[in-house]
């Protein structure tokens, strides 16, 4: 199916075409039909030469310009319509700016009423108009010729860029009703992918399943863009979805309230800024009051009065709603730009955004980039995907803020990672530890450790001298005040404890490196079973160590304790 907007202004004869060419009158409110002017956006097709042509009418007052243009943002061609009894009037420029603006370049223009005057004024005002556009030289044929308008119409529509029936769904809503008997139907025009009955969905936050599908009036199991299609949908009440919201392919999209985007004529738009206009975002079928500051001559910053699901390359228009006038047209370069706290920031992001479009984050997931639009180029780093100079430069600055924390914390187990992912700057835990791959740092138990620790001189005399001591009387453990003379602390000890010097019993009662074993042999010379007494009197120990160290056998599996309160040696 091929889908073309119809563009004009008011009373130039756009739906009398549309049902010239498809049998069927496009406008459907009762008063659009009591007036005979449209207000909303209407619907037909026809078939020519084996290819369904749908057609999306638009109305033409200005008071209606917001409907237009949620009936052309999704739409690749258009349908412009000029009567040669009034000629190119004000609507017709702004139905032209808002095209070129959101970067339609497929176009046929067609003159209407040219049985009731001269249509050669409004020809060379087409041409002069079109001339500085994207659309630039479209075809021009009398509408009283209606297969030659036929002829240029399939001609338009082979021109069309095939659609990608693979890609990510996101349909613009520009109808949401209710059908008895079958719930919520929203409508709209599927500009790329496939949408499938029984396909689960995604609507203001909200999962959706395909109840129905339905295109060109015929139900159908699915609809492969560019289509108009109808979609049943179960999960949603109607009042929860409406114009303007974008029914997406789960966790495929991000909404935004804040982009960067380049702006087509930037004098225009700065400007309006100057007279503090309040400008309108158009995108797809959406119309969101937004808040510019530029950035440069060629760039803005757009804050969203409510997210939108855009990506890197989507295009709009703002429209000064007041004025009735396109301010600008609009392509989105970032849809998730960094703060601009900084002093400077926002120079410095005008003369990176100056190059064109905004380079992807230097780390993101990859189903973020996805979702952004982001090309995924890069190293992967599982999940993720990193920009490999700013992921060596991570790495150096791991190896210099371990080494800094290690020089000042030098009886530690090591730098908490959680503390080093913050100061290197990495989003998530996870990548610790491939970015310290390679580099000879150790990660365990939550701490990032530099290789062949050793401990600092005044901590390992004292920790000979314990040792010292212990191979005099190995089970007679230093007692606190003997270990505060030392200057062995909590730290100290574990310090050497962690290393293999030392063998924590309890809070407060540390022995040699190989005292469990050392003990386990003296108590083999003890009769079996044994009681705790029975067990220090061997060991020539007191019972501050002799409890806890019968424990710490026991559980070694080296003493089995058994129901009498006596031990054994396990076999």
């Amino acid at each position: 199916m091929y889908v073309v907007a119809t563009a004009g202004h008011v009373d130039h004869g756009k739906s009398t075409l549309v049902h010239r060419l498809t049998g069927k009158w496009p406008d459907r409110l009762a008063e659009e039909q009591r007036r005979g002017l449209t207000i909303d956006l209407g619907f037909a097709w026809t078939r020519l030469a084996g290819r369904d042509v749908a057609f999306v009418d638009v109305p033409g007052h200005e008071r209606f310009v917001g409907n237009m243009l949620a009936g052309v943002g999704p739409v690749p061609a258009v349908l412009f319509v000029v009567a040669a009894t009034e000629g190119w009037m004000p609507q017709s420029d702004e139905h032209l700016a808002a095209l070129d603006a959101l970067g339609v370049r497929h176009a046929l223009v067609v003159i209407s009423k040219a049985d009731l005057a001269d249509p050669q004024n409004a020809i060379d005002a087409v041409r002069q108009c079109f001339s500085t556009t994207a659309m630039a030289d479209p075809p021009v044929v009398l509408g009283t010729d209606l297969d030659t308008v036929r002829a240029q119409l399939l001609a338009l529509v082979d021109r069309l860029p095939a659609p990608d029936p693979t890609a990510d769904v996101r349909l613009w809503v520009d109808r949401s009703f209710t059908v008895r008997g079958a719930g919520t139907v929203v409508t709209g025009t599927l500009a790329a992918g496939t949408v499938r009955v029984g396909d689960e969905l995604e609507v203001n936050g909200r999962r959706v399943t395909v109840r129905g599908l339905q295109s060109l009036e015929t139900d159908r199991d699915e609809v492969t863009a560019v289509a108009r299609v109808a979609v049943n949908l179960r999960g949603v009440d109607r009042q929860h979805v409406g114009r303007g919201d974008a029914l997406r392919t789960p966790e495929a999209w991000r909404d935004t309230a804040e982009v960067d985007v380049a702006l087509r004529s930037p004098d225009a738009l700065h400007e309006q800024l100057v007279l503090h206009e309040q400008l309108v975002l158009h995108v797809g079928s959406a119309a969101v009051p937004v808040h510019v500051r530029p950035l440069g001559a060629t760039a803005a910053r757009l804050r969203l009065s409510r997210p939108l699901p855009l990506r890197v390359g989507d295009v709009g228009l703002l429209r000064d709603p007041g004025e009735h006038r396109i301010a600008a047209g609009i392509e989105v370069l970032d849809p998730r730009p960094p703060a601009l706290r900084r002093r400077g920031a926002a120079r410095a992001r005008a003369e990176e955004l100056a190059e064109g479009q905004a380079p992807p984050p230097v780390c993101e997931r990859v189903t973020s980039l996805r979702a952004m639009g982001f090309r995924v180029e890069g190293r992967r780093v599982g999940e993720w995907v990193v920009q490999p100079a700013w992921w060596d430069r991570r790495r150096e600055e791991a190896l210099a803020v371990v080494a800094a924390w290690s020089a000042e914390h030098d009886i530690a187990a090591g730098m908490p990672l959680e503390s080093l992912r913050r100061q290197v700057g990495l989003p998530a835990a996870e990548l610790v530890r491939p970015l310290l791959d390679g580099t000879g740092l150790t990660v365990a138990d939550g701490r990032v450790a530099r290789p062949g620790e050793r401990l600092p001189p005044r901590v390992e005399e004292a920790v000979r001298t314990v040792e010292g001591r212990l191979a005099a009387e190995p089970f007679r453990a230093p007692e606190a005040d003997e270990l505060t003379q030392l200057g062995l602390g909590a730290k100290e000890l574990a310090a050497a404890v962690r290393l293999g010097r030392l063998t924590r019993i309890t809070d407060g009662v540390v022995l040699g490196a190989d005292a469990l074993d050392r003990a386990a042999e003296v108590l083999r010379s003890v009769d079996q079973p044994f009681t705790v007494a029975e067990a220090k009197r061997a060991l020539g120990t007191t019972r501050r160590v002799a409890v806890p160290l019968l424990e710490a056998l026991d559980a070694r599996r080296l003493t089995r304790r058994r129901a009498d309160g006596t031990r054994d040696l396990a076999q």
